[in-house]
Parts: structure tokens; C-alpha cells; sequence
């Protein structure tokens, strides 16, 4: 049995503890606690308080020198890094004023990536997957949303949640599998009746016996998936215990409709959002995710993100790092630049990349430093937290904890 750590002394710990899933934050309501610490055992966490009133308590210390803070590790609730390939041709294009969905209708897009993805052998998409991981976990995420929707056949879309399963064996982050065979619609299909049936019928029945995902999502927008077209799609996921996410309101709105319907756990996207969808979110328990790294790729509306807050929805932060409208992948450069845009406080912030992105993903064991979680967490140099958003994402962290030991070091 691993005997218990202290971890410390931190200038300043920030557990992320007892605050609300939903609504505004003041920075005045986060907690903090001025040279703290961290008792961990057996990759949990067991106590935090003051360094030195919990000295005496614990027979070994693991001393943190110089200024330090401290945060949960952070929580990437919707990335898209298991793909071949690049879309740099797709990104100087939208730069010189070609639209995404022209893009798209000429070939481009994400139908651009999944002919890559599906060139690329699973050995090629874990290496992917798991150099882009390390980059996350070296910014501070421990742990990573990833999804298929790249493959759009039943075979492929199985390679790609068999590499991600297989990535997640070596790959120090938690890797998180999403289904997204529902991203657009396959412009090669052939089988006998709609696309979405063969996947219900062929693919769900082995992510069920392969355990290769519990979650299950889908682009509802005009260039993919309607309302209409998906909701039987839910029903049937919904009927065989997957938990639903939703591509929602990024062009169009509709999705967000869906996502309440179906009681998902997130609804992502939402720079289409109108004051209807926002109501519905604050009178729901589905988690509204702001993807701001869509918004600088495209140069679109970012996520109204204080008009959910202040009505009272849950807001969490992801990146969407995927290869064509998210290609920067850095969560903490996305959040800061968010909070700049929309005036999120720096609780906001924090909250919507730790707890209540982790809501998102329906975990409750991370996102926060309390007692009997994961002893998942980041420092970084320096003795005042809000220097962390103020550098927008430019102060690194120096270094990295997953369950209680240290996995990255920025020397």
C-alpha cells in the first residue's frame, strides 16, 4: 500500500471546491488557500489544507520549491485528435474569404479528413493521437475528450475507437472515447437503407461488447444532420445506455432543441445561439460547452458565453482541437481569449476548464481538489493564480500530476 505524500508548500492552492455547477462566478467565491498542501495516496486525493498544519500528519513530503499555484488538472471535454492528415490548404482559404461550407461543398472539409483518416493505419492514428496528448497533458490536461467521425463507415469508425481505446493503454492523460459516426453524412455510401441504421444496427453493438465508448455523439446542423434525421438515431443510443452529446448551434440552431430533448450531457458549439436556446439551457441540466478555438479558426461569433452564465446555464470550455476549424488545440490560450471576449471572471474560466468540464463528461471523480479524487493536478510559477488567464495561455505550467505523481516537469 502506497504510504500517504504530502505535496507542497503551493503559494497558492486553488481546490475548485463547492462552487455551482450553474450560473455566474465572482472571483471573490473561489476558494483559495495560501501555502497549501496535498496529502495523496494510491493516486487519490486525501486531505488539502495548510502545509504546515499537515506536516505532522504524514511520515513523507515531496517539497515544491520557489512560487508556485496550484489547480485541478485540466478537462478537454471535445477535442477531434484522432485524425490523418492536415486541412492547412482549408485554412489559408477560409483566410482569403472562402466560406466553410463552400469549402466543404468543394471537397474540402471534413470529408477532406476523413479520406486521410482512412488512408491512415491504426498504428498511424495512436501515434497521432498520442503525440498530440502529450502536448495537452504538458499545458496542463490530464484528461482528454476524444472522438471518432473521421472514418463514417462502420469499419472505419471501429479503427479509430480501437485507437483511441489503445492510445489511452500508453498515453499518460485519461483519454475519454466519443462516438461521432454521425458527423456528416458519408458522400460514398452504399448499403442498403439510411446510414445512420447500419451504424445503430452494426456499430452499437460492438461498442457495447469492445467497451470502446459510452458516448454518443452528433452534428445536427443543415450541412449534416437535421433534427428529423437524428432524433430516432438518439432514441435508439439513448435506449442502449449511451450518454448523448450534441454538435449544437454552430451555423444554425436546432441542435440545442435536440440536446434538452434528449437530457444529453453537453451541448457543444452554440455560437448560433439565440436568447431562446439560452433559456433552455439555464432551465436544463445540460452542460452548454463554449468551443472558442472554432471561433478563432473560422473567425466567427464566439459562444455567448456570459448570456448563459448570467441566465443561470452551466458554461464549460473545451478546445476542438481538431485538424480544420480548431487546429491550435491549446486549451488555456482558448479559455483566456473567451474570457476576454465575453468578460467571464477568472472563476468563470478556471470553473469551465476543471469541474464543470469534467460535468460535461459526466465525471465526478476530477475537476476539483477535494478529498477522494483523482490526484490530478497542475502548478505553474507563480505566486498569484492571476497571472494564469492574464499571459493568455502564454505562462506554461511547470509541471504536471496524475494520480498523485509527477509526469511532466517544465525544466
Amino acid at each position: 500500500m502506497n504510504q500517504p505524500v504530502l505535496i507542497g508548500p503551493f503559494s497558492q492552492l486553488l481546490p475548485m471546491s463547492g462552487l455551482p455547477l450553474k450560473g455566474s462566478l465572482s472571483d471573490t467565491q473561489l476558494p483559495l488557500i495560501e501555502n497549501g498542501g496535498i496529502v495523496v495516496s494510491e493516486g487519490k486525493i486525501i486531505r488539502i489544507g495548510v502545509f504546515e498544519n499537515l506536516k505532522s500528519e504524514v511520515d513523507h513530503i515531496h517539497r515544491i520549491e520557489g512560487e508556485q499555484v496550484c489547480l485541478p488538472g485540466f478537462v478537454d471535454a471535445h477535442t477531434h485528435i484522432c485524425f490523418g492528415g492536415t486541412r492547412a490548404r482549408d485554412y489559408a482559404l477560409r483566410n482569403a474569404g472562402v466560406s466553410y461550407l463552400e469549402i466543404a461543398k468543394a471537397g474540402g472539409g471534413i470529408w477532406d479528413t476523413v479520406t486521410q483518416t482512412r488512408k491512415a493505419t491504426q498504428a498511424e492514428l495512436e501515434q497521432g493521437i498520442h503525440t498530440r496528448a502529450k502536448v495537452h497533458l504538458q499545458s496542463g490536461t490530464t484528461t482528454i475528450e476524444v472522438k471518432s467521425g473521421y472514418g463514417l463507415s462502420v469499419q472505419e469508425e471501429l479503427k479509430m475507437l480501437r485507437a483511441i481505446k489503445n492510445a489511452n493503454k500508453t498515453q499518460v492523460a485519461d483519454l475519454i472515447p466519443t462516438c461521432l459516426a454521425a458527423h456528416i453524412k458519408p458522400k460514398d455510401w452504399e448499403g442498403e437503407g439510411p446510414y445512420l441504421d447500419e451504424i445503430i444496427s452494426k456499430l452499437f453493438p460492438v461498442l457495447k461488447s469492445e467497451n470502446l465508448a459510452h458516448r454518443v455523439d452528433a452534428f445536427v446542423e443543415d450541412s449534416a444532420f437535421t433534427p428529423q434525421e437524428i432524433e430516432p438515431y438518439f432514441q435508439k443510443a439513448r435506449e442502449l445506455g449511451f450518454d448523448i452529446t450534441v454538435h449544437a448551434d454552430q451555423f444554425t440552431t436546432g441542435g440545442s432543441e435536440v440536446a434538452i430533448k434528449f437530457n444529453a450531457i453537453s451541448a457543444d458549439h452554440l455560437e448560433a445561439s439565440t436568447e431562446t436556446e439560452i433559456q433552455l439551457f439555464a432551465n436544463s441540466n445540460v452542460i452548454a460547452t463554449a468551443l472558442p478555438g472554432a471561433s478563432l479558426g473560422l473567425g466567427c461569433d464566439f459562444t455567448p458565453a456570459r448570456k448563459i452564465l448570467d441566465a443561470g446555464g452551466a458554461l464549460a470550455i473545451a478546445s476542438d482541437h481538431n485538424p480544420g476549424s480548431a487546429p491550435m488545440g491549446d486549451l488555456l490560450t482558448q479559455a483566456s481569449i473567451l474570457g476576454t471576449f465575453e468578460k467571464l471572471s477568472n472563476a468563470e474560466v478556471l470553473a469551465g476548464i476543471t469541474f464543470r468540464a469534467a460535468a460535461a463528461l459526466n465525471l465526478s471523480d476530477r475537476g476539483t481538489l477535494d478529498p477522494g479524487n483523482l490526484a490530478d493536478f497542475v502548478t505553474f510559477p507563480t505566486s498569484n493564480y492571476q497571472e494564469i488567464t492574464y499571459h493568455q495561455g502564454q505562462l506554461k505550467p511547470s509541471s504536471v500530476w496524475k494520480k498523485g505523481h509527477q509526469v511532466f516537469e517544465n525544466q
